[in-house]
C-alpha cells in the first residue's frame, strides 16, 4: 500500500470568510481530510467548523504534536499516512512548518517517503513583509527575541547593525500581551532613522499595518495591540 498524503493546510487567521483566503482547491482537499496533526485541539475544531468539513467533526481524528516530540512521537503520528490515510497539518500561525514546530512533522515524512503538498493560503510573514515597504530581496526571520534585559536590548542591537550592513529587513514576533514591552525596547534601543514595521491583526477586520522611523514612532502614541497577533519588521538605513 501506498503512504497517504501529507497536506499542510494554512488556517485562516481569524477571517470570517475562508473563501476570502482560501482558493476553491484548498477547500475542497482539507473539506475531504479526516485526519490532523494539530498544535492545538481546540483552535483546530473551531477552524475545521470554519472551513464547513464534510465530516461530522467528532469523526475526525485530531492529533496533538507535542511542544518537544521525540522520533516516537513523530513516528506515530506519521503511522496512519504509512498505512495509507492522508493527513493534514495545521498550525496555530497561518501556514504550517514556518515560525512552527510543525516543520519536525515534515522532516520526518521526508525521511519516510511520505508525499508532502504545502496548501496556498495566508502567511503572516509574507503579508507583513509585502506591506511594510521594506526590502523583500533580502530579509531573515528570528521567531522569539529575549524576553528579559539586558539580552534583549542587546539582541535588537545586534540585529540592527546586521540590517545595516547588509541592507536586511530583520522580522520577529512577540506573544501578544508582551507587545508593549517589546515595541518599547525597540524604541529605546533602536537609532532615530531605522524604519519600524508593525503588522498586526493581519486579515482581521481590526488589521493594522504602519511603517514609519523610530523617531517618529516615539513622538506618537503607541498603538494598541497588546492582544493581536503582531509582525515586527526593522531595516536600519
Amino acid at each position: 500500500m501506498s503512504p497517504g498524503t501529507l497536506y499542510l493546510v494554512p488556517s485562516s487567521l481569524g477571517v470570517s470568510r475562508t473563501d476570502a483566503v482560501f482558493p476553491p482547491g484548498v477547500l475542497r482537499i482539507a473539506r475531504g481530510l479526516r485526519y490532523f496533526i494539530v498544535e492545538n485541539a481546540k483552535s483546530a475544531r473551531a477552524e475545521l467548523k470554519q472551513i464547513e468539513i464534510e465530516h461530522p467533526i467528532q469523526d475526525i481524528d485530531i492529533r496533538v504534536l507535542p511542544h518537544e516530540p521525540k522520533q516516537a512521537d513523530l513516528d506515530a503520528l506519521l503511522a496512519p499516512l504509512l498505512a495509507g490515510q492522508s493527513a493534514g497539518l495545521m498550525s496555530e500561525a497561518g501556514v504550517p512548518a514556518v515560525a512552527d514546530p510543525g516543520a519536525l512533522v515534515v522532516r520526518a515524512a521526508h525521511a519516510a517517503a511520505i508525499c508532502i503538498k504545502p496548501l496556498v493560503g495566508p502567511s503572516s510573514l509574507l503579508l507583513a513583509l509585502m506591506a511594510s515597504g521594506l526590502n523583500g530581496q533580502c530579509f531573515a526571520f528570528h521567531g522569539y527575541l529575549p524576553v528579559r534585559e539586558p539580552e534583549r536590548g542587546k539582541r535588537i542591537a545586534e540585529l540592527e547593525r546586521e540590517s545595516h550592513s547588509e541592507n536586511r529587513t530583520q522580522m520577529f514576533i512577540e506573544t501578544p500581551y508582551r507587545n508593549p514591552a517589546l515595541f518599547g525596547a525597540l524604541l529605546q534601543t533602536c537609532r532615530y532613522d531605522t524604519l519600524l514595521c508593525l503588522a498586526s491583526g493581519l486579515t482581521t477586520a481590526g488589521e493594522y499595518i504602519e511603517t514609519k522611523p523610530i523617531v517618529a514612532w516615539r513622538k506618537g502614541q503607541p498603538p494598541s495591540f497588546e492582544k493581536k497577533p503582531t509582525v515586527f519588521l526593522l531595516l536600519a538605513n
